[in-house]
């Protein structure tokens, strides 16, 4: 009986793997951000900010990661190809709003439709913001890596992050809020979205920065 050889290249590692899994993540972070920001986050009525705040940090430490290992021209393409990718979850969800839904399931479709008529106005403040704010945080940081030589990864991704927040959180949250809740409140959502996503790349997306990209370092 004739033995079928088996093909030489099936269990060789994919060198792009550990790309694609950094890719990956980046667009599902950034479409799951984009869906939570359809709710408002109310602190002792003080301050507010959507609930995409929480994960979009963690977005733009990969969106370093990305810079750091591969370079701007890498990261710029898969910045273009997350806002294809976020188009067409718009493009994909507008299409369930129109559909109909049966008489029975009646609050099942208004909440759908609740959620997802208001996306495409979050996704389009998302958009405009997120084409700002993470191709200057990847500009800067690859300019800060060239000034630094390299060393000291956590002043690349708080500093090109402190530009990359204030391109990305002024248009989202004018484009996305505006009309919808008080001046007072917009401005502290501007300020308060601002500093928190800060916090959270100080405290926990620059260590997991420093994991990821040591990680990577091994086995690229």
């Amino acid at each position: 009986m004739n033995k079928v050889s088996e093909n030489p290249f099936k269990n060789r590692p994919v060198s792009d793997m550990p790309l694609i899994i950094v890719c990956v993540f980046f667009v599902t972070l950034y479409l799951v951000s984009n869906i939570m920001a359809v709710k408002v986050i109310g602190i002792f009525n003080i301050f507010c900010f959507d609930a995409g705040t929480i994960t979009f940090p963690f977005a733009y430490m990969l969106g370093d990661v990305l810079t750091e290992i591969w370079g701007f021209r890498t990261a710029k393409k898969v910045i273009w190809l997350t806002f294809l990718c976020n188009v067409t979850m718009v493009i994909c969800t507008q299409i369930g709003v129109w559909l109909p839904s049966p008489e029975y399931l009646t609050d099942t479709g208004d909440a759908y439709n609740s959620i997802f008529n208001y996306v495409p106005r979050i996704v389009i403040a998302s958009l405009a913001g997120f084409l700002l704010g993470e191709l200057s945080n990847a500009w800067v940081m690859e300019r800060i890596k060239q000034k630094t030589q390299g060393r000291k990864l956590w002043i690349r991704t708080i500093g090109s992050s402190m530009v990359g927040y204030l391109f990305d959180t002024l248009p989202f949250v004018l484009i996305g809020f505006l009309g919808t809740v008080s001046t007072n409140d917009l401005l502290l959502m501007i300020a308060f979205q601002y500093v928190s996503k800060l916090i959270i790349e100080s405290f926990f997306g620059t260590p997991m920065a420093y994991a990821v990209v040591n990680w990577l370092r091994k086995v690229r």
